[in-house]
């Protein structure tokens, strides 16, 4: 179908021809990313380009630009008078790209039809160093996951080397870290301001690499890391600087970080305050169509917005900590929640969405249950390090209640047009089993149970070892056996018949073959033929990495083993399927070379 003028004008324009029908000669800035263009606040290019316009400045998007032609796509628009904004997607392009076992992915759930070789690989250091040969002059900004995991000396799992900020791969002006809606918002209000791009050194949550000294900010303590070439000599320095690094990610007081990058300094500003519940709002209610440019109507789907295109997200950030997971280091460790009024608002836009058949997907977040939840006294947390709010313990002073969440479940459900609203999201158990003062904690796993699934509840354990849980900073698989038993009891009160279905990693730092046998025994012994498993993936930004890559944990240096061949982690996968005769032989073998046959019985004993 031909859309009309008016139609296309309600997304960011894309085109050379768009951008002429809205009467503009140039533009402020152009954005590029990885990903396929979807007007939905779920993605992260649509966000930032919604804000720039809501700023009142003329932006344009270029999806997916072809970077192995003559680059028409990088200079359709010519040069913005303010920047170029980069990103490569709501994923880093590697992970995007390649499995745990480094093999190409058959699919980009980015693009539409799943297709794959829309993005390069390492797509901001390719898509920034095209620009800077085009544009010289004009700053670039790179942001998004990619950027923000990157911005320090990191493990490149795919190239297996250590590499510096991706600041200095790209040559990049300027990196936003984090989630970007504060910092491009004061960026450009400087700009507007006649303030030069070369001048914007103190702005929060930002980094850059200069030759010249580093302008002094009165707010704000210094600390130096390990240079990048001491960390290439020496692992444990690598390791160590993780650890200031991971403290000051976390902090509210936090200090700005400098370090030596072959001669220049990299300098990482303290990130924003949190953000308010207006300013959230703000993010969330912008004008999104939530549906993928009219370009696209052609196409196959875009299987990441088929799958999110019913759903909403409750909040941003996770305070779980987990060693092997990137959302604290991207989205934060403390919770931001948007109001109540501004998530039924978006429930109300989705049920007048033409495809919608009354089932919203998901009431989520990165972590499902953290909805309101935060400091109980909050000057305690403005001082507080911890990594995580709930391990090795429920902080104290942490506000556990479901209750709020539980009042957006019910409004939801109470909407004339909403059949069912599911919780896809990962759930943290933890938070519901571990605190019984909260009397509307158990009501939240009955809701759950009783209203929000369909026939399937899938939480992460990850393992079942303590040693290994330790490490992740996950709870004793004594609390997963104690889900176990309320779920099937509340199933059994509701006569249902719903399935528990537990996620586990192999190979993370720290599990050996006797862990992943545990593992098998423990599983059995529940009655679970395991479906979600999964390799662990060194990802940058994450403790599980600092320790695969060096053999340090970063918070202890003590040393911690690693499988790190393919063939020590197939043999640890391999305990996930137990139950196939073709694998028992196997199976007997390597226990014979750990000395423990014995596990072999119990694992084929009825």
């Amino acid at each position: 179908m031909i859309q009309s003028n008016i139609e296309k004008s309600k997304w960011l324009p894309i085109t050379l021809k768009e951008v002429k029908q809205r009467g503009w000669q140039e533009l402020d800035v152009i954005l590029i990313t990885g990903d396929a263009y979807v007007d939905h606040p779920a993605f992260g290019a649509a966000v930032i380009g919604r804000i720039i316009e809501q700023a009142g400045l003329r932006v344009a998007l270029i999806p997916q630009p072809n970077w192995r032609d003559d680059l028409r796509d990088f200079k359709k628009f010519g040069e913005p008078l303010l920047f170029f904004g980069l990103t490569s997607g709501n994923m880093d392009s590697m992970i995007n790209h390649y499995t745990a076992n480094k093999r190409r992915r058959s699919n980009d759930a980015y693009t539409p039809g799943g297709e794959t070789n829309s993005r390069p690989d390492y797509a901001l250091t390719v898509y920034s160093k095209i620009l800077k040969d085009l544009y010289p002059d004009t700053p670039v900004i790179i942001g998004g996951i990619e950027a923000s995991l990157r911005r320090v000396t990191h493990y490149d799992y795919w190239s297996n080397i250590l590499k510096p900020s991706i600041i200095k791969e790209t040559g990049a002006d300027l990196l936003v870290y984090g989630m970007g809606d504060n910092p491009i918002r004061e960026i450009i209000k400087l700009l507007e301001k006649g303030v030069p791009f070369s001048s914007l050194k103190t702005i929060p949550q930002t980094a850059f690499l200069t030759s010249d000294s580093i302008p002094r900010v009165k707010k704000w303590e210094d600390i130096e890391l390990a240079s990048h070439r001491k960390c290439l000599k020496d692992k444990r320095s690598f390791a160590a600087n993780f650890k200031i690094i991971e403290r000051e990610s976390n902090n509210r007081q936090a200090k700005r970080l400098i370090q030596n990058v072959y001669g220049e300094s990299l300098v990482i500003n303290p990130p924003y305050p949190l953000m308010s519940e207006k300013e959230i709002d703000q993010s969330f209610d912008l004008p999104y169509t939530r549906l993928p440019h009219p370009k696209y109507h052609k196409k196959k789907p875009i299987p990441a917005y088929d799958m999110i295109k019913h759903s909403i997200n409750l909040h941003r950030g996770c305070f779980g900590g987990c060693s092997f997971c990137t959302i604290s280091a991207h989205q934060g460790r403390d919770i931001v929640s948007r109001s109540e009024k501004s998530i039924l608002k978006e429930v109300e836009s989705i049920t007048q969405m033409v495809d919608f058949k009354g089932y919203i997907s998901d009431l989520g977040g990165p972590s499902a249950n953290m909805y309101k939840m935060m400091g109980v006294d909050q000057s305690l947390c403005d001082h507080c390090v911890r990594p995580s709010c709930i391990y090795p313990s429920i902080c104290n002073n942490l506000n556990t209640d479901h209750g709020e969440l539980l009042n957006i479940y019910k409004k939801v459900d109470y909407h004339p047009k909403v059949k069912k609203a599911f919780i896809s999201s990962g759930i943290r158990y933890d938070l519901f089993l571990s605190d019984n003062k909260k009397r509307r904690n158990d009501d939240y796993l009955k809701t759950v149970i009783n209203k929000h699934i369909s026939g399937r509840l899938k939480v992460a354990p990850e393992h079942t070892s303590d040693t290994v849980l330790k490490i992740m900073r996950k709870p004793s698989f004594d609390l997963f056996k104690k889900l176990k038993m309320k779920f099937e009891q509340i199933n059994k009160n509701y006569g249902l018949n719903q399935q528990l279905i537990p996620y586990f990693i192999s190979s993370h730092p720290g599990s050996e073959l006797i862990d992943m046998a545990d593992l098998a025994i423990e599983s059995k012994k529940l009655g679970f033929k395991l479906e979600q498993i999964q390799d662990f993936t060194p990802t940058p930004m994450t403790v599980a990495t600092v320790i695969y890559y060096s053999g340090y944990h970063p918070g202890t240096m003590k040393k911690i083993f690693t499988a790190k061949t393919k063939q020590d982690k197939l043999n640890q996968r391999l305990f996930f399927f137990w139950y196939k005769r073709e694998n028992l032989h196997k199976i007997r073998n390597l226990l014979d070379k750990i000395n423990r046959p014995d596990l072999l019985d119990k694992l084929l004993s009825s």
